[in-house]
C-alpha cells in the first residue's frame, strides 16, 4: 500500500518535519494538533476549554481533508500539561465526540510545543 500525505490549509502548518496526517489504505494517522489558529499560526486561545476547542477544530479539519470525520476516530491520544484540566478537557471533548467515543489515552506531560495546555493526535478510518 502507498502512503498518502494529507494536507489542508484549514489546519495549522506543521511546525516541524512531519505531515498533518498520513493515509495508508483506509487508515488515517493524524499528527498531534496544538491550539494554533491556522490563519495566524499563533496560539490565541488561553483557557483549557478554548484551547481544547481549537485543537479539536484543527483535528476535525485534517480528518475531513482525508475524507474522514471525528465519528471515524478509533483511537485518540490526549496530552495535558496538567491533569487538573482533565474534567474541563473531557467536557469539551465530549461535545466533539459525543457517542462515537474512540479508545483513548490521556496523559500529563512536562511540556507541550509552544507552551500549549493540550495536544491531541488520532487514528481514524477513512471510507
Amino acid at each position: 500500500m502507498k502512503k498518502e500525505i494529507i494536507y489542508t490549509s484549514k489546519a495549522p502548518e506543521a511546525i516541524g518535519p512531519y505531515s498533518q496526517a498520513n493515509k495508508v489504505g483506509n487508515m488515517l494517522y493524524c499528527s498531534g494538533q496544538i491550539p494554533l489558529n491556522p490563519q495566524s499560526m499563533k496560539m490565541e486561545a488561553e483557557t483549557i476549554d478554548d484551547q481544547t476547542r481549537q485543537v479539536l477544530e484543527n483535528l476535525k479539519a485534517v480528518l475531513e481533508a482525508a475524507g474522514s470525520s471525528l465519528d471515524n476516530v478509533v483511537k485518540a491520544t490526549c496530552y495535558l500539561s496538567d491533569l487538573a484540566y482533565f474534567a474541563r478537557f473531557n467536557s469539551v471533548y465530549e461535545e466533539y465526540f459525543g457517542q462515537s467515543k474512540p479508545a483513548r489515552v490521556t496523559i500529563q506531560v512536562a511540556a507541550l510545543p509552544l507552551g500549549a495546555l493540550v495536544e491531541v493526535d488520532a487514528i481514524a478510518v477513512c471510507h
